[in-house]
């Protein structure tokens, strides 16, 4: 009989006691994304404010603000839908604000194309906070706390633009139960392979 693996036993011990853990967090994670939702929700009636130009996490989304777009410095396409559902380019522009800060995002509109060129000069905007376009790996945004860059969704599109969609909850999902029960899984599927390769090699 061989010599019980005691090293690579501690090993997958430790690794699936990890798996176990993430799917705690990510059930803790889902009793925080419903307040976050609640609060979401409710944050479609509250009055405007002033869109805030610093990160300051999820709190604010949904929210109606207004800002003064000093100068659009420029434009960029992103993939989305208008508000009557049909697909198109949202025409994000990033704005001046003054001669310093860090300006903001607006979303003025969806184009039928993605090299429309938007006609708009900036000016007063009016809308609601969404999250801007994040491009990162999934498995950095599951488990990244960092706030997330806040964008203004103007209500008048500019000339020549489709309307933007309104606030929708659905962008902000609630998987984290999913994401639980892969790590428990995970887990199982781990400690039942690495038992029957145990129970195999202290047979021969």
């Amino acid at each position: 009989m061989k010599r019980f693996p005691v090293f690579a036993t501690i090993l997958v011990g430790l690794a699936i006691a990890a798996m176990i853990a993430l799917g705690f967090w990510q059930l803790q994670r889902k009793g925080e994304k419903e307040v976050l939702l609640a609060q979401l929700s409710a944050n479609r009636t509250l009055p405007p404010i002033a869109f805030p130009r610093i990160p300051i996490g999820e709190t604010l989304l949904f929210r109606r603000a207004s800002a003064f777009c000093l100068q659009p410095m420029s434009f960029k396409a992103e993939g989305g839908r208008n508000a009557a559902g049909g697909a198109g380019w949202r025409q994000i522009a990033q704005c001046r604000t003054g001669a310093e800060g860090p300006g903001f995002a607006v979303q003025i509109g969806v184009s039928r194309t993605v090299d429309a060129r938007p006609n708009w000069k900036g000016g007063e905007v009016t809308g609601y906070i969404s999250h801007a376009p994040d491009h990162q790996p999934l498995i950095v945004s599951i488990f990244s706390r960092a706030p997330k860059t806040l964008m203004l969704v103007a209500d008048t599109p500019a000339p020549g633009l489709d309307a933007n969609p309104s606030p929708d909850l659905s962008s902000v999902p609630n998987n984290h139960l999913a994401y639980a029960v892969q790590w428990f899984l995970f887990a199982a599927v781990a400690a039942i392979i690495y038992g029957i390769a145990l129970r195999r090699r202290l047979k021969v």
